[in-house]
């Protein structure tokens, strides 16, 4: 299986274990911050399911609403859908969109993965709750990984070496910052973590409240 194909299979499969996560929230836990800085879970959902709904046509139109900047039609387009779609909508929209081909502007088929791992995390983590993403679809995510990607998200990791706890995996130099290395993904993504998800020396830094 080529690296596409594992890839893509992982999607569905990360897909169609969330959307059982989603569909198993409370009422409350719906509105509750996520980690996604401004954002509830459910316009976290709205996001990852965005590109189900929006054609070309659509994108073309919403970007051009805000301005080419492609944050600010995101940020918008998730607060609108996420105020519109009630919860099961946006859960069968997930649910009837595992497969669905949807991938990054350039980013392929790792790329897609990342986004629903990154958001899946945003969710899971921000609520509590015990879920670890599967070490396979983790280390696809991971191994694509470079300094262009962490770049992007303008994580100031500078003299800190990222320490996953659970697997063979680091990053970077400096202080040692160790933790799930799903949580280590969210701290190259930018977020603050709840506090007890991060050890060492760097981890105020990284730590929310």
């Amino acid at each position: 299986m080529s690296q596409d194909d594992a890839a893509r299979a992982a999607v569905t499969a990360e897909r169609t274990e969330l959307a059982e996560v989603f569909a198993g929230l409370r009422p409350q836990q719906w509105d509750q911050p996520s980690l996604c800085a401004g954002w509830r879970v459910r316009e976290v959902l709205a996001h990852t399911t965005m590109p189900f709904r929006m054609g070309a046509g659509g994108f073309v139109w919403e970007m051009l609403r805000s301005g080419g900047r492609f944050g600010r039609m995101a940020d918008r387009v998730a607060r609108r859908d996420a105020a519109r779609m009630p919860a099961e909508a946006l859960v069968r929209c997930l649910r009837d969109n595992v497969a669905h081909p949807w991938s990054p502007p350039g980013g392929g088929p790792v790329g897609a993965l990342s986004h629903e791992v990154i958001h899946g995390l945003d969710s899971t983590v921000a609520l509590g709750l015990d879920r670890r993403v599967p070490t396979d679809r983790l280390l696809l995510v991971l191994d694509a990984m470079r300094p262009r990607t962490v770049g992007y998200f303008g994580a100031d990791l500078a003299g800190v070496q990222l320490c996953a706890t659970d697997l063979d995996w680091t990053w970077g130099t400096g202080d040692p910052l160790r933790g799930l290395a799903q949580d280590l993904l969210l701290v190259v993504c930018g977020r603050r973590l709840p506090a007890g998800h991060l050890e060492g020396g760097p981890s105020a830094r990284f730590t929310a409240g």
